[in-house]
């Protein structure tokens, strides 16, 4: 593996024009493509396989008139003062209504004074509205006719707000992408010590998410992605793209400073840090592309575009890096040694040494101490409550939220969430009969606030009632009476089936479906992952201490989640507008990506102490070996994924800013303190025992040559390609073709 990414490094370098062409022209063709293509559907949160979508299905199938999976809205209105009843206000909502009703993907629009949707004080009315297409299919006039017509019904004496998936966010144009590159940009240029040497990070990093940011749009009409899915997609390669460069570049330097010349250096910088960055990006597209086997469309569609980001930026890492070295020249050359005050001055070991050399000293302190820190943090994650995030989770400053408030406080918190109960009979069973009697004995549940009238099909085997809870849709308590919906015993005696759609029960559906593929997941991707790591590391025993290493992150990163967005714990700091239940999507879309990014710092810290340890040094001087050459790197990449990842959580996407927060709170705990700490730990009180393979298995696993010993081989051997025998007969290697030395 080693040498082929090293004569691709060389190839990249010696051809660099050509391939910085090729990068290009695949940057403008895409973005050709993307501005053709139509804008990204909203996120549609259907789930195959449950019975909230089984109701859906056969609601669609017998009622429908109803268009139960469209699109809808809830548009709200509240007389500041006197009534909603009073004669000007009744006729503003009912010139409100008929505006709505103009629009042609319009079903239906309910009147309230004719639905009884007037609060009992007389304050508040609702009107329902319900569209022919589905959310991911509304049209963007549609949208733009709803907010439109209600901003012009809103006025000094009635206050009118909108809610529902018709609504497209408003959101205020936001840099919090900016904000984590200058953040990424501050810590290449103290880690490089050169502007230009860090911003090439910086750029090919910007140019693979550009990239895949407009293949994502060009697909997404097609593949139906959601505009969620770009975002996300975003994320992931900033952070990666950043990451991969930077050790290159920064192995590239290294090499310099041994004396190679600079195609030599960047041929090695491939074949090693390149080679390292290939298996990472391996782990990480593993990790991300296996979110499908979980069965959910939208947790599919995130996982394929961030796999795909991440592809791109191994690309770049090993093509177009190389290629933007040749042609920077000697603009980028070895880090500068640190003036010395006198030449009898000892010069101080690195922060990195030292620590690995305290580690090395006391393992099982450091061990013990680290475990215990982790777990007091995961702690809250026993208390994990999941759910869909809706419009209660959105900032006080959205029309959506304003709208949710005023329904909670005219009508009650479960008008905001109603249940859609279907009864469907069973052979010669009564439909209406059935759904009388379920209807009656809901009726004296004391969690439900109302149970509407039985509907009957045209066919007569079907019938649909509205049942509203008394408690708020994101409560346990309301999660708890959809349980008590479906128990079949509510139905014993009817011969009838009874289904519960709604957002809680599609919330109740999603949790179960993710819990129940969480197993399954983990299983395939850490196997996958272990046994890829086997063949870079050559060892047992080192996988093995990844991956429990991963699920101490993981557990932290998700106790830290539940302490802000669920407990509310420094929600204001954070900018959590409503601490609720966490998205149902965030633990295993954590394992995912979590796994991968911690599989990143584990090979590119440990293949560096692997190194050290094949070319003959001791396991506990490997180990410090490998902090010295890789510690500073590997903190800056760390800083520089946090960055990337905090900064999102200036969106005003939940989903995005739970994801975001989360990931970088995973990745502080798995850099600094699984990685930087107690991997050490275990490596030293491991010793010889962590790099070894049963020789039945060694000889079955393949040699990757991931730590470069066959080019250091070559490097010394006077008769392969590419060096020349001076008269003194030691090899010398042959200076680049750009004629630019080795040094500044």
């Amino acid at each position: 593996m080693a040498t082929f990414l090293s004569r691709l490094g060389r190839l990249s370098f010696r051809r660099r024009w050509l391939v910085a062409l090729l990068w290009v022209v695949l940057l403008v063709g895409t973005g050709v493509m993307a501005a053709k293509a139509p804008a990204a559907p909203p996120n549609d949160f259907s789930m195959p396989g449950t019975e909230a979508q089984q109701a859906y299905d056969l609601l669609e199938e017998r009622f429908p008139e109803l268009n139960a999976d469209g699109a809808t809205a809830r548009v709200v209105f509240r007389a500041q003062d006197g009534r909603i009843t009073d004669p000007d206000a009744e006729e503003a909502v009912r010139k409100t209504v008929r505006d709505l009703a103009n629009d042609p993907q319009v079903a239906r629009v309910t009147d309230p004074y004719a639905s009884r949707s007037v609060s009992e004080d007389g304050s508040t009315a609702f009107a329902q509205v319900s569209y022919q297409a589905l959310p991911s299919e509304l049209d963007e006039s549609s949208r733009t006719a709803l907010q439109d017509t209600v901003e012009r019904a809103g006025s000094q004496e009635l206050s009118v707000e909108v809610g529902g998936n018709a609504v497209t966010a408003v959101a205020g144009e936001r840099s919090s992408e900016a904000l984590g590159l200058a953040v990424a940009a501050l810590v290449l240029v103290l880690t490089f010590g050169s502007l230009l040497a860090a911003g090439l990070p910086l750029l090919t990093a910007i140019l693979g998410v550009g990239i895949g940011g407009m293949a994502i749009k060009v697909l997404a009409e097609p593949l139906g992605l959601g505009s969620t899915t770009s975002g996300l997609a975003t994320m992931i390669g900033l952070a990666v793209g950043v990451d991969y460069a930077l050790f290159v570049v920064s192995r590239y330097r290294t090499e310099l400073a041994h004396g190679r010349g600079r195609e030599e250096a960047a041929g090695h910088a491939v074949g090693t840090a390149g080679s390292a960055v290939v298996f990472a990006g391996l782990t990480v597209v593993i990790a991300l592309a296996g979110l499908g086997v979980v069965g959910i469309p939208l947790l599919t569609q995130m996982g394929l575009a961030a796999a795909g980001t991440v592809v791109i930026a191994v690309l770049i890492a090993v093509t177009l890096i190389p290629a933007l070295l040749g042609v920077c020249g000697r603009w980028i050359g070895p880090p500068r040694a640190k003036r010395r005050r006198g030449e009898n001055v000892r010069q101080k070991p690195a922060l990195g040494v030292r620590w690995a050399r305290f580690v090395v000293r006391r393992p099982v302190a450091v061990l013990l101490g680290g475990v215990a820190l982790l777990g007091v943090i995961a702690m809250p994650a026993a208390s994990l409550e999941m759910g869909l995030p809706g419009d209660e989770s959105k900032p006080a400053s959205t029309t959506q939220r304003r709208a949710y408030d005023l329904v909670a406080e005219g009508f009650g918190p479960g008008y905001n969430g109603p249940l859609t109960v279907v009864v469907q009979a069973d052979g010669d069973g009564n439909a209406e009969t059935a759904a009388q009697d379920i209807a009656e004995e809901i009726r004296g549940r004391s969690d439900v606030a109302t149970v509407g009238q039985p509907r009957l099909s045209e066919s007569g085997d079907t019938a649909v009632l509205n049942v509203v809870p008394a408690t708020a849709p994101s409560s346990a308590e309301t999660a708890d009476l959809v349980h008590a919906l479906r128990d079949p015993a509510l139905a014993s005696g009817n011969d009838a089936q009874v289904l519960v759609a709604g957002t809680t029960a599609m919330n109740v559906d999603v949790s179960q479906k993710l819990s129940d593929a969480l197993l399954p997941y983990l299983g395939l991707v850490v196997g996958l992952a272990f046994l890829l790591l086997i063949a870079v590391f050559r060892s047992l025993l080192v996988p093995l201490k990844a991956a429990l290493g991963f699920l101490l992150s993981v557990l932290a990163g998700l106790g830290a989640v539940v302490a802000v967005f669920q407990w509310g714990w420094l929600a204001s700091f954070f900018g959590v507008s409503e601490p609720g239940p966490v998205m149902s999507m965030m633990p295993i879309f954590m394992v995912g990506v979590v796994f991968g990014l911690a599989m990143d710092y584990e090979v590119f810290l440990v293949t560096r102490m692997r190194e050290a340890y094949v070319h003959g040094q001791s396991p506990s001087d490997a180990v410090i070996s490998g902090f010295e050459h890789s510690a500073r790197v590997v903190t800056a990449a760390a800083v520089i994924m946090i960055s990337v990842f905090g900064s999102f959580m200036g969106s005003d996407e939940q989903m995005l800013k739970t994801v975001g927060f989360g990931l970088a709170a995973a990745v502080l705990f798995d850099a600094f303190l699984v990685r930087m700490a107690l991997v050490p730990a275990v490596l030293a009180l491991l010793g010889r025992r962590a790099w070894g393979l049963p020789s039945w298995l060694d000889r079955l696993v393949p040699d990757l040559d991931v730590e470069g010993e066959r080019l250091e081989r070559d490097a010394a051997d006077p008769t392969r390609p590419g060096v020349e025998v001076p008269p003194d007969g030691e090899p010398d290697l042959v200076a680049d073709t750009a004629g630019t030395g080795s040094g500044h």
